[in-house]
């Protein structure tokens, strides 16, 4: 090899009486500095971290800087609980949390908020031991509770700017490839990573497993990744299809979801090539189980099922009635192997599930949702965080992005649970705006947004029990009384962002 000082040397004297523009210096030799200074080393093929303390120094992260988690492990994850005990351990403070959602599981961030270590958290909700602390008072900002898409979007515009990722996945090679299908804890879907991996300063994959080079299919792909490090475990797939994605088989729940099929069937949308998203929940993810025989009945298939994907999803696509599948999370280990081994199962970002500020987002095609609530009220405004205490115990996910994207939007709940109406004069908080929604299904009956009259008129024509909310509210309080108010203190504790990165309601602290 020709020393660098000889080729400067020569460069020197081509470059002779060059005026260059500004900025653009003369080549400096193979071995001069760049302006990364990371590149050398990825171009090397030297990614691959010691330990996990070791990727954190090389990353950069710094006091007051931003980290990013996905949580396709949902209340299996461990990720987000072992690196923060790691930045803890190593004295950082001031960080900003930006995990999709936080659950039960990630009741030790308690700690080092306390501490210090986090002082600011975007999420799209949180549940648990740590929702519980968070609603009395327990952080000194507001946490920002977000969409799935409007986390993209805050993304997009600047507010959210992730300088560290650590990306749990379940296989990576040394070079960065990764994805969550193979190794021993697939998690499936890798939709909420592959938008961090795209858009974070520095992309650290934590693994299990390192496989051979080049590992495919590859979900995140090398050319996002700065560092690699395997540790000891990063999740439990056996607890993903537990709490909000649990199946379930209470006679209630199964009621409400025979009801909602109902209103699919004789909604106007049920027709051949029409598409759609069951969401989490229990009577959400149960209305699959209703829809086969109506559409063998009908001989008609569906083009394709959107979102948080589950095993009744990918029965109804193996028996041919859905053509395509476009997973941004898998619900359950039917759906992880139906992602890995099946071609026309497709593993989405959730940019381009439902960010409202992307190109083309897959919530703007879909027909019929079925959605869970917490609470709605008699305006259809939709509350999916606050519990009947006022506690955060719920998550925005992908609610008010399919809401406003769908041809119509249903609503599944029980009209009271645990002697607490669903059905309200005025939810505690809204999420989801009520004009994007179109029915309500109850084990009660079943309501249609006065701005869908067309949609009332075909059920009422198929004989299903439909009312007014007005009424299903007064069924509510008559079998339970009206709730008293929830004691709320002045202090906000959360701000609910719209999709658009707009405020469209706060959570007040819970009185002690």
């Amino acid at each position: 090899m020709i020393e660098d000082t000889i080729v400067t040397e020569n460069v020197k004297s081509r470059l002779a009486g060059v005026l260059l523009p500004p900025g653009i210096g003369p080549f400096g030799g193979i071995t001069a500095p760049v302006s990364d200074p990371a590149a050398r080393t990825r171009r090397n093929g030297r990614k691959l971290c010691g330990d996990l303390d070791e990727a954190i120094r090389r990353s950069g992260l710094k006091n007051g800087m931003t980290v990013s988690f996905h949580h396709a492990f949902r209340e299996g994850d461990k990720t987000i609980n072992t690196v923060m005990e790691r930045l803890a351990v190593l004295g950082f403070r001031d960080l900003t949390l930006a995990a999709s959602s936080l659950l039960s599981c990630n009741a030790p961030l308690i700690e080092h908020i306390r501490s210090g270590v986090i002082r600011k958290i975007y999420t799209s909700g949180m549940r648990g031991k740590l929702a519980e602390a968070i609603s009395h008072g327990l952080m000194a900002e507001p946490i920002h509770i977000h969409s799935h898409g409007g986390r993209v979007h805050l993304m997009d515009c600047g507010e959210l700017a992730v300088d560290v990722a650590f990306l749990g996945v379940s296989t990576a090679d040394e070079f960065g490839n990764a994805n969550g299908v193979s190794g021993r804890s697939h998690c499936g879907s890798l939709g909420y990573a592959m938008v961090d991996a795209a858009r974070a300063a520095q992309v650290v994959l934590i693994t299990e497993e390192i496989v051979a080079f080049p590992n495919a299919p590859a979900s995140i792909r090398q050319d996002q990744v700065d560092l690699v490090v395997a540790i000891g475990e990063i999740g439990d797939p056996s607890k993903i299809a537990v709490g909000a994605a649990r199946m379930t088989s209470n006679p209630r729940e199964l009621l409400i979801a025979r009801l909602a099929a109902d209103v699919i069937e004789h909604s106007g949308w049920f027709e051949d090539g029409f598409s759609l998203q069951t969401g989490s929940g229990a009577s959400a993810t149960a209305t699959t189980r209703f829809l086969e025989t109506r559409m063998v009945r009908k001989g008609i298939k569906a083009g394709f099922a959107l979102g948080g994907i589950t095993g009744g999803i990918v029965e109804l696509h193996q028996k041919g009635l859905i053509g395509k599948i476009f997973d941004t999370q898998s619900f359950d280990a039917v759906a992880a192997e139906s992602l890995r081994t099946v071609a026309t199962h497709y593993e989405i970002s959730t940019n381009s599930y439902a960010n409202p500020s992307s190109k083309g987002a897959y919530c703007d095609r879909v027909d019929l949702v079925i959605l869970s609530a917490l609470e709605i009220d008699l305006d259809f405004n939709v509350n999916v965080i606050t519990g009947s205490d006022g506690v955060m115990r719920g998550a925005s996910g992908g609610h008010s992005d399919v809401a406003a994207g769908a041809n119509l939007p249903i609503v599944v709940a029980p009209l009271i649970r645990s002697r607490i109406p669903t059905v309200v004069r005025r939810v505690t908080t809204v999420v989801t705006p009520g004009d994007t929604i179109g029915v309500l299904v109850t084990d009660h009956g079943i309501a249609v947004n006065p701005n869908r009259p067309e949609i009332a008129a075909r059920l009422k024509a198929a004989g299903l029990p439909v009312t007014t909310i007005e009424d299903l509210y007064q069924r509510a309080i008559a079998l339970t009384g009206e709730p008293e108010p929830i004691a709320f203190q002045d202090r906000i504790v959360g701000l609910i962002r719209y999709r658009d990165g707009s405020v469209i309601d706060v959570v007040r602290q819970v009185k002690a």
